[in-house]
């Protein structure tokens, strides 16, 4: 009973560990499955590359493949488990009490992996099932003679199958885990053990935190080579934002989603003022800085559900979901101000971006013609003067006076031109009704 009421008081403390970060605003530390050294934004953007690009798989294949082999490995280990016990005769006195701990544990695999949908439990199904599978080891150990059973094994298959898909802490503790499992299971109601059970138990001990050890290394290894090649196949190395293959991947995406909900979207193309004269005057690194800034100023404007992306050379386009006209518009401004504030060394004068407008569907029904009426918008801010706003229609807006608006035609109010109310970064700047 003591050994049963532990069990259930370390699963309700690892639940506890799970549930309750996210409730006060905080993150589990169990929870963060596969995560790899980087800052959170990046994190961010790797996980939308994987989830949108459709560049390395299908979303969700890599949790599938997971479930697939927990379920065909619980499922192989606890019906050859039975047939052991049953056949073999080893353990007459407590026969009965293996079965049902067999069946419950059957009973938790056929829940977690067939009955609950496969997101049910998100990252925590990791750290559950490994607490749950802890516990069925310790007491299969207990009841086939503790120090003396043969399914020792069980602790470091659980530990080093968990420390290719968690992070290192959930693998530190789960291995202490097994290792107090361990412990109880074969010392609680086996005596003072002799000194060959002691050595037995500290080298089984230490085969079990080797490997596990030796699984997180090859886990975050495994992650970091997943991460630097969504990086080469979705990232555009000198800015940072996605390249040009991943923004169309998200922009058919996100013509289907606007499809389904009748909301529309608004597309931004930029292009990066007299860039070649920038490299003549100043070298190639002062126009690889200039690149850099305006790349920094789109991605610091937009949302965490926009995407931006170098669409080529010094060309840049950012995809706003569920943004209006207006609001595209005021975006534009901005981020043109933006870039205009940004001070470039080896560069006399900050540098110009000319943006064009866009919006589906009305400027196009399909990814090449919206792409079209993007490029026209550009260029029409190109042609007026460079440094300014323009939608397909060739509506412009000058440093020097308000932009005119992109439906109407009324000029955008005063009151909302960026210079005069900054936006905290990332914020979408709305304009009054």
């Amino acid at each position: 009973m003591v050994i049963i009421a532990a069990a259930i008081i370390a699963n309700v403390v690892v639940m506890a560990a799970i549930v309750i970060p996210p409730l006060i605003g905080r993150r589990s530390p169990l929870t963060s499955v596969g995560e790899p050294e980087h800052d959170t934004r990046d994190l961010e953007r790797i996980d939308q590359a994987a989830l949108i690009g459709g560049l390395v798989g299908r979303p969700g294949e890599d949790r599938a493949t997971y479930d697939r082999i927990v379920r065909i490995v619980s499922w192989a280990f606890l019906l050859s488990t039975a047939v052991v016990v049953g056949t073999s005769g080893l353990w007459p006195d407590t026969t009965a009490a293996i079965f049902l701990l067999l069946g419950i544990a059957g009973g938790f695999v056929l829940l977690v992996h067939d009955l609950l949908p496969p997101t049910a439990l998100g990252a925590a199904k990791y750290v559950l099932e490994g607490t749950v599978a802890l516990t069925f080891a310790t007491f299969l150990i207990l009841l086939t003679n503790g120090p003396e059973s043969p399914f020792f094994f069980t602790f470091p298959l659980i530990v080093g199958a968990a420390a290719l898909v968690v992070r290192p802490t959930a693998t530190f503790v789960l291995a202490i885990a097994a290792a107090v499992g361990y412990i109880v299971a074969t010392t609680i109601g086996s005596g003072i053990p002799t000194p060959v059970q002691v050595a037995t138990i500290g080298i089984d001990l230490m085969a079990l935190f080797l490997l596990a050890y030796v699984g997180s290394v090859i886990g975050r290894e495994q992650r970091r080579s997943r991460d630097a090649a969504l990086r080469l196949s979705a990232v555009d190395p000198l800015t940072g934002l996605f390249n040009r293959a991943f923004f169309f991947a998200a922009l058919e995406r996100e013509m289907a989603r606007s499809a389904r909900s009748g909301r529309g979207f608004c597309l931004l193309m930029l292009d990066l003022d007299e860039l070649k004269a920038i490299n003549d005057r100043a070298g190639h690194h002062a126009g690889d800085a200039a690149l850099r800034a305006v790349a920094d100023t789109v991605q610091g404007g937009i949302r965490r559900i926009d995407v931006a992306a170098r669409y080529g050379g010094d060309e840049f386009v950012a995809l706003l979901p569920e943004t209006d006209p207006t609001g595209g518009w005021v975006l534009a401004e901005k981020i043109r101000i933006g870039v205009t504030g940004r001070a470039i060394e080896d560069l006399v004068e900050p540098p110009t971006v000319s943006v064009g407008v866009v919006s589906f569907p009305r400027d196009g029904a399909t990814a090449d013609a919206l792409m079209i009426s993007a490029d026209r918008a550009m260029y029409a801010s190109k042609r007026a003067g460079r440094n300014r706003v323009a939608g397909p229609a060739t509506e412009v807006g000058t440093p020097d006076e308000s932009s005119a608006g992109p439906e109407e035609g009324a000029r955008v109010p005063r009151s909302i031109r960026i210079e005069e109310r900054p936006a905290a970064r990332g914020e979408r700047v709305e304009p009054p009704v």
